[in-house]
């Protein structure tokens, strides 16, 4: 971006504004950030769990890379993350409503249009929105997105025993959930796991492959992730679907791969 000769400084890395809530509809607040000019296309950022708004897409480079594209940036920290409300009951976590959140950001931000891109649990809201709000959201990124329930590889019994009485995880795959859990600042344990048992409890179901976005979607999926295969299905669904592997990546580590964002910025562009 230039502007008169003149070149835009853009934030540094680890730079987040203060957060800016909105008030959802059930009282709890939703922090939102914002960069970039109002007036240019708008990329709405969505986290994945155990995340935030600062570690999934500040700290790896998509906001930088983003405005360097000329974009406007918008990201949550989805409830019971970064600094959002933190509910500790499950009831509060039904996809539906965090699909919910979404919608509630891009109104109150008088937002007509957004691409979406979405990470894990953000991605399987992304599902959602897409297929909801297609009209407002006309190209998507849905990266390491579960073809089955969110957090559905979670031990929640092990999870539950850890909070309460600290008995060591043996679970693999939760054992990593745990570790980024108490990576993030400010994560509350609590609250994820209620996340978890609201995924599974107040009627979460699989991706419906016959209800498929319209729109075109990218999918992406590091090559060691254990989800890659029912992500490529997913795609395979997808009428204007498109799958691209994360090189060497698993399910942890792959936002911050430099593949995964040159294919997504590619893709937006289209």
């Amino acid at each position: 971006m230039h502007n008169r000769g003149m070149t835009t400084v853009f934030p540094a890395l680890t730079e987040t504004p203060d957060p800016q809530f909105v008030m959802v509809g059930d009282g709890y607040r939703i922090a939102t950030y914002e960069w970039g000019p109002a007036d240019a296309p708008t990329v709405l950022l969505v986290h994945g769990f155990a995340s935030s708004a600062r570690d999934n897409w500040v700290n790896t480079g998509w906001v930088r890379d983003l405005l360097r594209a000329g974009y406007r940036v918008l990201a949550v920290d989805q409830r019971g993350h970064g600094a959002s409300d933190k509910p500790h009951v499950a009831e509060a976590y039904a996809l539906r409503t965090m699909v919910t959140d979404v919608e509630a950001v891009l109104d109150t931000y008088l937002v007509d249009e957004a691409l979406y891109v979405g990470y894990s649990l953000g991605a399987r809201v992304g599902w959602e929105v897409a297929r909801d709000l297609e009209p407002r959201i006309p190209r998507v990124v849905l990266g390491g997105v579960p073809d089955g329930v969110p957090l559905g590889r979670l031990d929640l019994d092990q999870v539950q025993a850890y909070v309460d009485e600290q008995i060591p995880v043996t679970d693999a795959v939760t054992h990593n959930y745990i570790s980024l859990t108490e990576r993030v600042p400010g994560n509350d344990l609590r609250a994820l796991l209620a996340i978890a048992r609201g995924m599974r409890a107040t009627g979460t179901v699989d991706p419906d492959p016959g209800k498929a976005p319209g729109q075109p979607v990218l999918f992406a999926t590091g090559t060691k992730d254990g989800i890659i295969e029912g992500s490529r299905s997913l795609a395979a669904a997808t009428p204007h679907g498109r799958f691209v592997e994360i090189p060497d990546r698993h399910h942890f580590n792959a936002p911050g791969s430099r593949a995964f964002r040159e294919a997504a910025l590619a893709f937006l562009a289209e």
